[in-house]
């Protein structure tokens, strides 16, 4: 079977049945990095303890995303 007929095949689903197969779909593809993950959770703490002690200042929301 190809994707063109799987597709077909999944066009005959009622909605329900087709959302449930796109989010099973997609899922598969997002996959966790624990290392990834890992590196993410340090730099955060990095910058968090940064800001704590003064040595960088945030920018206020507004002047990032306009008003």
């Amino acid at each position: 079977m190809n994707t063109q007929e799987l597709a077909a095949m999944a066009l005959k689903l009622d909605p329900a049945e087709r959302f449930d197969l796109v989010d099973r779909v997609l899922h598969s593809l997002d996959k966790p990095d624990q290392e990834i993950d890992r590196l993410w959770l340090n730099e955060a703490e990095h910058r968090l303890a940064a800001c704590r002690a003064g040595k960088v200042q945030g920018i206020p929301a507004e002047e990032i995303l306009g008003e």
